[in-house]
């Protein structure tokens, strides 16, 4: 292993050292009560370093959301593409599904609901606006698909796919 590839793991590993530390910190004392400086302490780093990783609280708040993105989507895709399923069974399917992202993190659920509804995006960098946008879609267009499977197979009576998958987002949303 080479230098750079040794110093990309040790940066990625620092990265996830500190987004562990500020989960700890912002299930404590929630997004508005935690500091970096706390977040800092609880990963034993200066607060200096923070910001080497991390624009603001904002970005860091949100790169705990783009973990769950990430498993959001591959968890519908999947189900998604599910050839050994008929698009009814997928339906039936998709709220184990969601009860496995919620499973997954409840607390980071909750933070991902928390930043789509609140005006925190607005605080954060175009490229890390611009990827959770990306996943979040990509999430949302898997389980339109489902959707369209079946009125494709006339299971279900021609719509639109991507309002009703979110709806069942906003459902989901709510009960968590």
């Amino acid at each position: 292993m080479g230098i750079a590839e040794r110093k990309t793991r040790e940066r990625q590993q620092r990265a996830l050292q500190i987004m562990d530390a500020a989960k700890r910190v912002f299930s404590a004392k929630g997004f508005s009560g935690a500091t970096m400086e706390e977040i800092a302490q609880a990963a034993e780093l200066s607060p200096a370093t923070l910001y080497l990783y991390f624009k603001n609280k904002n970005e860091l708040y949100a790169s705990l959301n783009l973990r769950m993105l990430t498993f959001l989507r591959e968890r519908l895709g999947k189900l998604a593409q599910d050839r050994s399923l008929d698009c009814r069974q997928k339906v039936r399917a998709l709220s184990g599904a969601l009860y496995d992202v919620f499973l997954f993190d409840p607390l980071i659920l909750f933070n991902v609901f928390h930043m789509q509804s609140s005006e925190a995006l607005g605080a954060l960098s175009p490229p890390m606006v611009e990827k959770i946008n990306g996943l979040a879609a990509q999430a949302l267009r898997a389980m339109g698909a489902i959707f369209q499977e079946g009125m494709d197979q006339g299971v279900f009576r021609p719509g639109h796919p991507i309002a009703l998958a979110d709806m069942v987002w906003a459902v989901f949303s709510g009960l968590v």
